[in-house]
């Protein structure tokens, strides 16, 4: 899954969790069933789940260009920087 189909996968998410969980709140209001409720809110995360878990062709339209093995040595790896402070004094 590239960058954007992360994102794509996590407004989804967001989305279909808030559209079920006003869906199972009004119709367990109008049928005044708290388990019918429950019911639908979990049938919505499972179907949540099946949507945007799974690696789908349709999260992987911008694909990573990586480096090619034989440019590894054109571009070395930056090496960290050594500091030069004084330790300081523990108390």
């Amino acid at each position: 899954m590239d960058w954007q189909g992360q994102k794509l996968a996590e407004q989804l998410m967001q989305t279909l969790l808030l559209a079920f969980a006003v869906v199972a709140f009004v119709a367990g209001y109008w049928l005044g069933s708290f388990q019918m409720m429950l019911l639908i809110y979990a049938g919505g995360v499972a179907l949540t789940t099946l949507i945007t878990v799974p690696n789908w062709p349709f999260f992987n339209r911008h694909p990573l260009k990586w480096l090619d093995p034989s440019e590894v040595d054109r571009h070395p790896k930056p090496q960290p920087v050594k500091s030069k402070k004084k330790p300081t004094k523990q108390k």
